[in-house]
């Protein structure tokens, strides 16, 4: 039990349906779903559909969504939902390399793929919603028309994409009203936005993917030099996969497959079970020397296979094996940095996640973004749709599987987590960060799992981002801790942003209860009935 003597927050406790998101407005519209009757996925959508108005710097209708499912009508059974774009169908590695270019420019339109996740919306909700669209989206719709108090985190998010926002005059003119961001506590607006929803909750993806919609959209993209066309558009279509997993301390951790970076995350559990952690104190220099060091292998691992599914060169099953994690798990000196781990590339970004457990206990943990802050910055003024720019991830080099190529989906940095114990769900949760994102669930169910910590206070611990060149860590890192690292030959850096955000429910099935938390780095909370 946490110090009441300390600031902090208590996990929320409910025993018929429980939400928890990065944002109060999201928990709301999600929790008013529920009381009217409609299912985790239900609640799922419009959550997401409300954070895609009011944070627009991490998410929108113009990005992607994933989501694991465990419904109850299913046995339980853990479904996973690929709601990812593909790159342009005229896409051309080779092309960009002539041009001089040696990856994807970040805020560039080479960077913009098709927008996944109103199409994963619609096939998600076909699959396990109960609601109509229109009453799921009326509360993003009126968001988006009436008005929003801006909360202080998304402030604090937008504030640094200024200088991108300023250099685009129709995200300028729609996110930087009167010529500045906004501060917390200003309303605002997007009524373009507010009239694609609503022509898309009454007409369906259809009217988003062909039509006046797609054409606005194409008159953008195509203006500032994209490649896209009315087929790409046309062609977009999410897929429901096989999840992966791992055994973790005797409890299964699933996954998305690739194209999803997943997979890294349980990579690192595979080499951390090989370690007695019970007997490291969870904020101590040798467990948290043992997440760096895991994690460099993992990235490792993620950054030279993970890719579209089928452009994969290494199958799932081969990179989780015993035989192959203990090869890697042989590398590891507890002593000493490695100097050596691979491509360790990472980046940093952030999104939403939300997570939801309705009364017949279907469990939905759902992941939407537009990946980087306020994404590729273009934003098309007639529909109000800010695009992705999850293309960026994409490889120039030619010998690599994950190279840019016509109508392929890139590495992807969003993943949905869950956890199942005798084929029930027990955890259904996300870790947001881009790049971070396996490290962060990683350190929450080894938190639980071997430390036996409670779920609020595993998402409150100290963290720390592993890099190529060295660590960054947040202040809130013991000081003995950091000087143990250090003389392990490790650079540390104190960042000024705090790391990532998570969301998760735990979910009692002896005592019927639902337990939700939420990361206090970010303005959303937990909530249940």
């Amino acid at each position: 039990m946490r110090d009441f003597h300390f600031p902090g927050r208590s996990a929320a406790l409910a025993c018929n349906a429980m939400v928890a998101t990065s944002h109060p407005l999201a928990t709301e519209a999600a929790l008013h779903v529920l009381r009217d009757g409609g299912s985790a996925m239900d609640a799922g959508i419009a959550g997401s559909a409300v954070m895609a108005v009011v944070e627009p710097q991490m998410t929108g209708i113009g990005g992607d969504c994933f989501a694991l499912v465990s419904a109850a009508n299913d046995a339980g059974r853990v479904t996973a939902f690929n709601g990812s774009g593909r790159s342009a169908s005229a896409a051309s590695a080779e092309q960009l390399r002539a041009e001089g270019l040696t990856e994807v420019p970040v805020d560039s339109i080479h960077s913009v793929t098709l927008p996944g996740a109103i199409d994963g919306w619609f096939k998600l909700h076909a699959r396990y919603g109960r609601l109509d669209m229109e009453r799921l989206l009326r509360p993003a719709i009126a968001l988006a028309r009436d008005g929003y108090p801006v909360h202080a985190r998304v402030a604090w998010d937008w504030r640094q994409s200024e200088q991108l926002l300023a250099s685009r005059e129709a995200s300028r003119a729609v996110f930087m009203p009167g010529g500045a961001c906004p501060a917390v506590g200003d309303v605002h607006r997007q009524e373009a936005l507010a009239q694609t929803l609503e022509r898309v909750a009454k007409q369906g993806p259809a009217a988003f993917y062909t039509g006046e919609i797609a054409a606005a959209m194409l008159r953008t993209l195509r203006a500032n030099g994209g490649v896209h066309c009315e087929d790409d558009f046309a062609a977009v279509s999410g897929d429901f996969v096989d999840p992966i997993s791992t055994e973790y301390r005797g409890r299964r951790v699933h996954q998305v497959p690739p194209n999803n970076q997943g997979m890294t995350a349980l990579v690192m559990l595979n080499l951390l079970s090989g370690f007695d952690l019970s007997a490291m104190p969870m904020m101590s220099a040798d467990r948290m020397h043992l997440e760096i060091e895991v994690a460099r292998l993992a990235f490792a691992v993620r950054n030279r296979h993970i890719t579209d599914p089928h452009a994969l060169q290494a199958r799932p099953e081969d990179l989780l094996s015993e035989a192959y994690t203990s090869e890697l798990r042989s590398r590891i000196n507890m002593e000493r940095a490695m100097r050596d781990p691979g491509p360790v590339e990472v980046r940093k970004s952030d999104t939403v996640y939300m997570t939801v457990v309705d009364k017949d206990m279907n469990a939905v943990s759902f992941i939407n973004s537009i990946f980087h802050g306020f994404g590729s910055g273009l934003l098309c003024p007639e529909t109000g749709v800010l695009f992705q720019n999850r293309g960026h991830s994409f490889s120039l080099d030619p010998d690599h599987p994950n190279v840019l190529a016509p109508s392929k989906r890139p590495m992807h940095t969003i993943m949905p987590g869950m956890v199942t114990e005798d084929g029930k769900p027990v955890l259904s949760f996300g870790v947001m960060g881009g790049d971070y994102q396996p490290i962060g669930q990683a350190r929450v169910v080894s938190a639980l799992y071997d430390h036996g910590m409670e779920l609020q206070a595993a998402l409150d611990l100290p963290r720390l981002f592993t890099l190529a060149s060295g660590v960054d860590i947040e202040r809130s890192l013991p000081p003995e801790v950091m000087y143990g690292l250090m003389e392990k030959g490790h650079a540390l850096q104190v960042v000024d942003e705090p790391i990532g955000g998570a969301q998760a429910i735990a979910i009692d099935h002896a005592r019927g209860v639902l337990i939700g938390a939420s990361d206090p780095r970010k303005d959303g909370y937990a909530a249940g009935f």
